[in-house]
């Protein structure tokens, strides 16, 4: 997967694809080297899930500290 590829995954689509990933791999079947592809791909597809939702993290807390900036600056008045 290029690094193209997973910023144009939402995490939506990613967190959907990584699911299938897991149901597969869990269902059996699958030859080894079947197997270790979708490992792969399941450890990418989980990395694009924790930037979002590091991403998601961060934003909100920028906007809790901005919240928490003007409550101290309406107290101050």
């Amino acid at each position: 997967m290029t690094g193209k590829t997973e910023e144009a995954l939402g995490y939506e689509q990613a967190r959907d694809e990584l699911v299938e990933v897991v149901r597969r791999l869990e269902a059996g079947g699958t030859s080894l080297e079947e197997s270790l592809a979708l490992w792969e791909r399941g450890e990418e597809l989980a990395k694009v899930c924790r930037r979002w939702l590091e991403g998601a993290r961060a934003r909100l807390d920028a906007a809790l500290a901005e919240e928490e900036e003007e409550e101290g600056k309406e107290r101050g008045k």
